[in-house]
């Protein structure tokens, strides 16, 4: 926990988010070195970023029932590890929030990672974050990369973002529910069973 608190005073005072400490922000991510599963999602959302605590939204309630899982243990830190793309609200863009800045993951999970030593599976939410986990392997698009998801275990399962914007994407795809949800609740449910 020394580490990571280390880490996080880093972030904070990285040049590079001297705007989001003016504005009093805090990174927003919990990397404890028991956590057993990681979390990479996209960026935090407003109102996660200003109660200063992740999946504050109707997305968290959707992937805690995609995971199987209460609110005590989706917040367990020596359970599941939340590292989002970016550990700052990006701010609103066109059409919605805006993507987490290039080079964020790169700088600053890699060093939280390397004292994680008991992850057994990263979950990647989303295409932005199976774009950079998965790298060359990822598929066409992301549907096909979720399709696909046998091909990443045991370490990597990419799922779709719970978005309630992507109830379209889960109406035309109803083999998510039928076949890839029941798998990834089985694999959580293994590990937190250890």
């Amino acid at each position: 926990m020394i580490y990571e608190e280390k880490i996080r005073q880093e972030i904070i005072d990285d040049p590079d988010n001297a705007d989001f400490k003016a504005m009093g922000y805090k990174p927003l991510f919990s990397a404890n070195p028991k956590a057993r599963i990681v979390l990479i999602g996209q960026a935090p959302g407003i109102r996660a970023q200003e109660s200063g605590r992740l999946w504050q939204d109707q997305s968290g309630e959707r992937l805690m029932k995609f995971l199987a899982v209460d609110e005590a243990t989706f917040f367990n830190p020596s359970l599941f590890a939340h590292l989002p793309m970016d550990f700052y609200f990006p701010g609103k863009g066109p059409n919605g929030d805006k993507k987490p800045r290039k080079g964020f993951a790169k700088k600053w999970h890699p060093l939280l990672l390397k004292e994680m030593k008991e992850i057994l599976l990263f979950i990647l939410i989303g295409k932005g974050a199976q774009d950079f986990y998965l790298g060359s392997t990822v598929q066409k698009n992301l549907t096909e990369t979720v399709r696909h998801y046998k091909d990443y275990l045991p370490k990597f399962f990419p799922i779709v973002h719970p978005s309630p914007r992507n109830q379209i994407w889960m109406h035309k795809n109803p083999w998510f529910a039928k076949e890839v949800l029941p798998a990834l609740q089985t694999r959580v449910a293994e590990i937190l069973s250890l």
